[in-house]
């Protein structure tokens, strides 16, 4: 009899330390782990990003799905070579529930492979490798920006309707770059031009005057160029110190002009770039998301922030959905994350199958210290996800 009593003690005790242990578990704070450039020509863009999503999250009290977040960082320095050990820390190391990263398309894409490896949801608030949501898409793995490809084909379309045959393109020898210049063939090529050099040049390498050279050399119709960050800066003012300018029209997607205006200045007048965002929107969600982002940083907010910002939103659906449990809950809440309607500044998007924006992609010109909405390029643009298997 007492040894019954003992045993029943005992099974109690461990039925309440299970209970409480369950209690902590439930009021856990979610854990969020930042991957972004603080270094380096991205730093500024890791850092939009960052902001972007740090400002969803207090417009939502602080926290998700009624969960405190936890937030973790790692510098990713955009070096592939030091992606897989980055994103273990975050992974092994801090055991974090939601990876959020980034900007170099070498390094999202070991962190998609990770992702895949460990099961751990990733959400991808810029890099366009188009692998990622391709071959490599998973349930778990979410991109809040664009493909490569998207922002590239509409350019391409673009050129042809404003008459140029022949262009030639240049960008860093990376992922992003080559991928962006063979969207931009394949929407140009489609509509009767004919891409007639692709220059490159080693990344983060900003020494362009030989192919600057070669350009005015060969005297394209326009062309059509992939940087961004501090490299964007360097390219656009050295384009039209050499005088290209004037006569050779400058193309590109978004990032050649985007957070670097004040920087290029009047070297950047007259730009034409394709992009999921637009300065001078105008539209109710995009200014209420301008006047907050001013108000919390005293900075305007760019397509970096936005794309942060939706990162946020989009976890926030899915935590929602699931009432805070995105561990007992998870299947549900990744799919719950996949068929959200996302309320962007940008304008609302959904996710393709392969888990990639279907949005719009706006024509913009620079105008002053603005990339002023022109019209929209192409309605609803899809990424053919190219590979991607079902899931």
């Amino acid at each position: 009899m007492k040894l019954f009593t003992t045993l029943r003690s005992t099974a109690i005790a461990a039925a309440l330390l299970a209970s409480g242990l369950a209690g902590a578990q439930g009021n856990a704070p979610i854990k969020v782990g930042f991957m972004l450039p603080a270094t380096g020509t991205y730093a500024n863009l890791g850092t939009m990003i960052e902001n972007g999503f740090k400002l969803q999250v207090a417009e939502n009290g602080g926290k998700l799905g009624g969960r405190e977040v936890q937030y973790f960082k790692v510098d990713d320095e955009s070096d592939p070579a030091k992606a897989s050990d980055n994103v273990n820390k975050l992974i092994q190391r801090d055991k974090v529930d939601v990876l959020v990263g980034t900007v170099h398309s070498g390094v999202a894409s070991t962190m998609a492979k990770a992702a895949r490896e460990n099961n751990t949801i990733l959400i991808v608030p810029n890099a366009g490798a188009d692998a990622i949501t391709g071959p490599m898409c998973a349930a778990n793995i979410f991109r809040t920006s664009f493909s490569n490809w998207q922002p590239a084909f509409a350019m391409g379309k673009v050129a042809a309707e404003r008459g140029h045959k022949k262009v030639m393109t240049i960008t860093w020898n990376y992922a992003a770059g080559n991928e962006s210049v063979k969207g931009f063939a394949e929407g140009f090529e489609k509509a009767g031009g004919k891409v007639v050099g692709n220059l490159t040049l080693a990344f983060p390498n900003v020494e362009y005057q030989a192919l600057l050279t070669q350009i005015a050399a060969e005297k394209p119709d326009a062309v059509y160029a992939f940087f961004a960050g501090g490299g964007a800066v360097k390219f656009v003012k050295d384009y039209a110190a050499a005088g290209l300018n004037k006569s050779i029209p400058l193309y590109g997607p978004g990032f050649l002009t985007d957070g670097t205006l004040e920087a290029q200045g009047a070297a950047a007048q007259g730009i034409f770039t394709t992009l999921h965002y637009a300065d001078k929107l105008n539209t109710p969600r995009d200014n209420a998301f301008r006047q907050a982002f001013m108000a919390a940083y005293k900075n305007d907010g760019d397509v970096y922030a936005v794309q942060g910002y939706d990162a946020a939103q989009l976890l926030a659906a899915g935590m929602k959905s699931v009432g805070g449990d995105f561990t007992g809950k998870r299947d549900a809440m990744l799919k719950a994350m996949h068929t959200a309607t996302i309320d962007s500044p940008r304008g609302k998007f959904t996710l393709s199958a392969a888990n990639n924006p279907i949005q719009d992609i706006y024509l913009r010109q620079v105008q002053g210290m603005d990339n002023v909405v022109k019209g929209v390029a192409m309605k609803g643009l899809a990424d053919p996800a190219r590979g991607c298997r079902p899931f």
